[in-house]
């Protein structure tokens, strides 16, 4: 049994009376469950109610149960809200947390609290999306995003055969690593640019008819939709950043009546997601895979924690194309073997 929780200390960032509450109560379930030898993981995501961290939390919780190690849980307020972040981490480490799984909010500014973190003895490891820079953490378990926006621009270059491409493009924030990878995978896979692999690039602006950022969340990409389909109504093909931001879109397009001359690519792969995909509201997603990046993470923690040995580098955890209709020379799964895989270990 691992010590109990501390009284909650005086965070920089913000931290809710409910927030602490909330990691208490894991914290204790996870103990009653594993009853394991006082090790202690934290896992911080971006957000408590994206289907994917919550995916992602889910898989930590089991592996963290099958390995007798307590799981404390955390996340921001949003997909940009870094403050949050730190506010989780510093909970979680006056808990007696000594390794951090984190999905970085902003790539950037949480890299001075990991640095601390690691001069400190912690194991920090990234899960998803990366630091900036990317070696800022131990080691970073997750999907080659520019690998999955490649997958998703080859479907939609197959898919629109001959005609030629009107994009509108939702994408998260800028500057953020994951945002860029998937963008600029997305247009090298239509074949419209070689970009790298970080800052966003853009294509010729007669291919790209308009753009907005949705820092993921469904709400604000429909209103990007909206808006795009008022400014640039020739649009026939949207990519957007993830699932949410795809229902987003798809929302708008079925108001405005476009839904049947307008598709939609992104990336995640969620069940929901893929049953969109077999219904026709979204053509094609990405599919990743949280679950074994958790699975991964937790193993890693554990190892650490027990003989001192760090993971180094970056581990892709897979990425698999789901279209509704198979497309000569794009290799992808259906929505029902997407359903089967979904999220889960590939």
């Amino acid at each position: 049994m691992t010590r109990p929780l501390p009284m909650p200390v005086r965070q920089r960032g913000r931290l809710t009376t409910l927030g602490v509450r909330v990691l208490t109560l894991l914290a204790v379930a996870a103990c009653s469950r594993a009853g394991g030898d006082g090790a202690i993981i934290g896992l911080v995501t971006k957000t408590e109610t994206n289907p994917f961290f919550v995916k992602m939390k889910d898989g930590a919780q089991q592996a963290a149960v099958s390995q007798a190690v307590t799981l404390l849980v955390g996340a921001g307020r949003s997909d940009s809200d870094n403050a949050g972040q730190v506010a989780a981490i510093e909970n979680q480490v006056a808990a007696g947390a000594r390794v951090i799984l984190i999905s970085p909010s902003d790539a950037k500014a949480i890299v001075p609290t990991i640095t601390k973190l690691r001069n400190d003895g912690i194991l920090v490891i990234a899960l998803d999306s990366p630091t900036d820079p990317v070696d800022a953490t131990d080691g970073f378990f997750g999907t080659d995003n520019y690998r999955a926006g490649e997958l998703i621009g080859a479907y939609a270059r197959a898919r629109l055969g001959n005609t030629p491409p009107k994009i509108v493009t939702i994408d998260l924030l800028p500057g953020h690593p994951t945002g860029a990878q998937r963008h600029n995978g997305f247009l090298t896979g239509l074949g419209l640019a070689s970009n790298p692999r970080e800052s966003n690039q853009n294509a010729a602006p007669s291919d790209i008819v308009c753009s907005g950022d949705s820092i993921g969340d469904q709400a604000k990409a429909q209103t990007v939709m909206e808006n795009c389909l008022q400014s640039a109504p020739a649009v026939n093909v949207v990519y957007a950043i993830n699932e949410p931001s795809a229902a987003g879109a798809y929302n708008a397009l079925v108001k405005a009546g476009r839904d049947r001359d307008v598709f939609i690519v992104t990336v995640d792969g969620g069940c929901r997601g893929v049953d969109d995909v077999a219904a026709g509201h979204f053509a094609a997603t990405a599919q990743q895979y949280p679950v074994r990046m958790a699975e991964l993470g937790v193993t890693a923690g554990v190892e650490f924690l027990r003989s001192g040995k760090k993971p180094s580098g970056f581990t892709d955890t897979g990425v698999a194309l789901v279209a509704g209709d198979k497309r000569d020379g794009v290799e992808s799964l259906t929505p029902a073997e997407g359903a089967a895989r979904c999220w889960g270990t590939k």
